[in-house]
């Protein structure tokens, strides 16, 4: 890997020495949709960046935002239920949480969805409202605070079409599933207002699988000037996913899945109700100094019920993310520079308690001496400042970036109050599990030589990001410490990455070589003759390799009956293994130098074709390939990889004011047994009381439908 690295950065200072100027902007692009825009972001960037335009999120389900992310070659998301639980993963990174997401920033509209705590839920994101979606690949701490795998950021932009119209949407099929959507749009010239009402049911594919979501959105846009605009947004989300539970190995392989019954005895689920809102500004200070100021404020009742406790909770997070942006001209030379911050703050108050494990009362909880009951105050701050500097004769580009992020916990422990909570000997609760950490100042820089030629653009970059701790993972409950001798994890990338476009503009592709070290990686581990508590530690190194490549093409022919085919290929290639990294099992210390990182695969890939007819009628195929996997940190669990095929069957077509669109469309055509989330690393072997499995045989794996199934939807738009 080190010598493509180095052919790499040779080739891109060879290619900058040219001294051929090209405007590609003004270029019209005769290839997919989502090019122009994300030519723009890789430039912005200036790192391998890749785009979903509405296109692309409709290729499925647009809830079911895992299958279509997962196209993307060095991303994959994981999911624990039929629309929720999902993990994001990044070139790798991001499934070291047993659940939610951790690691990878996500934002929709310049709004955080990861709080202050570094934590990200999506349950409560109503995708099928979202019609771009960007993601960063990689370390992106100097624009975006901490998160050492990456950014992904949700969209709904809006539609500035003159007038009025009202669309209404709907989806019924396997599952019992039934969806719908029922939207206005109201535009002119100066404003776009959108409001949506979005409804999902389904009873699931697995027992006890059932879940209910509903949305309100409303999102604008208002023009005050030339040179100022307004935005707004605003959604209230109730989400209710069931949880199945982990099923062990041996069932999946036979394609049995009865659920995990300590789940399904208690009913098990996930229940949010939320509100989010955010105020944006834009304005022209001056000429060539710009600001983008975004105030947000996101809420939840979050109500959880697992195997082994129940968990309730009020939360809040609030700030804002402001952004400057100056740009200057010398002669030959220009000067872009981008500065801002974006402050976070997250409150909640969380109690937990732990089931005895009575199959016969299953909601039975344990004397309150094994419960908890905090409240947090975390907070994190993030500054960064980003200069371009760009010789224009030559189309050469020089990025410098710096950014400095810092994070800060607080927790109350509610329970300890003298005389509160009384009990005898062994019971009772005398013990104050309350603490203060903060994270000092980490510093993260991105540098980058980036080079336009023809109509491809060459990137050689280095950034840094680093990862703080979770408010959780800082403290020990054993000793009742805080968890003083934990480090942030750090990364450190080094990319070179090629966005071109060849034919005419019609073939799109990138190709990206990367080597990512990971430094003071972070591991839940056992604490030995403890009864099972566990505590987090500094485990040592992870390396991370990669080749991806994504080629696409659009052929269009307005006179022939097949007017449009649009083929594509992504493609992952990995190879990433742990280094001087220890981990504590079974009361000794176990060395995995040189294994490959669990839950990474050898590689992945996304093969597409599109056909569209002049007169309406289209085909969407994707076929979806995750290749093996290992679980364990001494790889001795090898878990077989799997190919989805989808297809999308459908007619659309303009009628006067009426716009058409009807389709079926068929998930997992060729009946393939495939899963939808693993444990993974220290997470392995899990077993619950009462689990009906038995005593030794680990439960670690939520699998997919394996048999193939289908939906039939009709969209609708009127103008009025």
């Amino acid at each position: 890997m080190k010598k493509y690295i180095c052919i790499a950065a040779l080739l891109g200072c060879t290619i900058a020495s040219a001294q051929q100027s090209s405007e590609i902007e003004e270029v019209a692009i005769q290839g997919r949709k989502k090019i122009k825009q994300e030519r723009a972001e890789f430039k912005r960037h200036a790192q391998s960046v890749e785009t979903l335009s509405e296109e692309e999120l409709n290729r499925n389900n647009p809830a079911a935002i895992d299958q279509t992310l997962s196209t993307m070659p060095g991303v994959q998301v994981d999911k624990r239920t039929n629309f929720g639980g999902q993990r994001l993963v990044v070139r790798g990174y991001g499934n070291d949480q047993k659940f939610n997401n951790w690691g990878v920033k996500a934002y929709w509209n310049n709004m955080p969805l990861t709080n202050a705590e570094g934590i990200t839920i999506l349950d409560d994101i109503d995708f099928a409202y979202v019609n771009n979606v960007e993601v960063i690949k990689g370390p992106a701490a100097t624009m975006y605070g901490g998160g050492v795998g990456g950014a992904v950021r949700f969209y709904t932009r809006p539609d500035f079409t003159k007038g009025i119209t009202i669309s209404e949407n709907a989806l019924v099929g396997a599952f019992k599933t039934f969806q719908s959507r029922t939207q206005l749009n109201v535009a002119d010239e100066n404003y776009s207002v959108n409001a949506a009402y979005g409804h999902l049911e389904t009873e699931g594919y697995r027992p006890n699988g059932s879940g209910l979501k509903n949305f309100f959105n409303v999102n604008g846009t208002v023009k005050l000037g030339k040179s100022d605009q307004l935005s707004f947004f605003g959604s209230q989300a109730y989400s209710y996913e069931k949880v199945s539970g982990q099923i062990p190995y041996s069932d999946y392989y036979a394609g049995i899945d009865n659920g995990n019954i300590a789940y399904i005895r208690k009913n098990s689920g996930n229940k949010i109700n939320s509100t989010r809102v955010g105020l944006g500004y834009m304005w022209e200070i001056a000429k060539n100094f710009k600001n983008s100021t975004t105030i947000f404020y996101a809420g939840n009742n979050f109500d959880r019920i697992a195997a082994g406790a129940f968990e309730t909770s009020a939360n809040s997070n609030t700030g804002l993310r402001s952004t400057f942006m100056l740009k200057n001209k010398f002669g030959n030379f220009s000067n872009n520079v981008e500065f801002g911050v974006e402050l976070q703050t997250s409150r909640s108050q969380i109690s937990n308690y732990r089931f005895t494990g009575d199959v016969n009362t299953p909601m039975q909880v344990s004397n309150i001496s094994r419960g908890s009951y905090f409240k947090y105050n975390n907070t994190q701050n993030s500054y960064f400042l980003i200069d371009k500097i760009a010789y224009t004769p030559w189309d050469l580009t020089l990025l410098v970036g710096l950014s400095m992020n810092s994070t800060r916990y607080k927790r109350d422990d509610l329970l300890a109050l003298p005389g509160l909570l009384t009990a005898n000997n062994v019971n009772e609760y005398n013990k104050d599990l309350s603490f203060e950490k903060k994270y000092e100042t980490a510093y993260t820089p991105h540098f980058a030589l980036q080079k336009e030629w023809k109509h491809q653009i060459f990137n050689l970059s280095y950034s840094e990001g680093y990862n703080a701790p979770t408010a959780t993972a800082s403290f020990i409950n054993f000793t009742n410490t805080a968890n003083n001798d934990l480090q942030p994890e750090r990364a450190k990338m080094l990319d070179f990455s090629v966005h071109g476009l060849l034919l005419d503009t019609k073939l799109d592709y990138q190709v990206s070589v990367f080597r990512i070290d990971y430094s003071n990686k972070l591991t839940q581990l056992t604490i030995p003759n403890s009864n099972n508590q566990t505590y987090w530690a500094n485990t040592g190194s992870q390396k991370n390799n990669g080749l991806e490549l994504s080629i696409g093409y659009q052929y269009k022919n307005d006179n022939s009956f097949i007017n449009r085919i649009v083929p594509f290929v992504n493609m992952s290639y990995y190879d990433a293994k742990y280094k001087d990294f220890k981990t504590r099992l079974l009361g000794a210390d176990q060395t995995y130098d040189h294994k490959t990182v669990v839950g990474v695969p050898r590689n992945k890939y996304a093969v597409g074709l599109d056909l569209y007819t002049k007169p309406g009628f289209y085909l969407v195929n994707t076929y979806n390939y995750l290749g093996n996997v290992y679980t364990d940190f001494a790889n001795t669990n090898l878990v077989k990889g799997f190919g989805l095929l989808n297809s999308k069957l459908g007619y659309k077509k303009s009628f006067g004011r009426f716009d058409l669109d009807v389709y079926v469309m068929g998930n997992n055509l060729t009946n393939q047994i495939n899963y939808t989330f693993l444990f993974l690393g220290n997470s392995i072997n899990d077993s619950d009381t009462g689990n009906g499995y038995p005593k030794g045989v680990a439960t670690d794996l939520n699998p997919g439908p394996s048999k193939s199934y289908f939906f039939y939807g009709l969209n609708l738009k009127y103008r009025l």
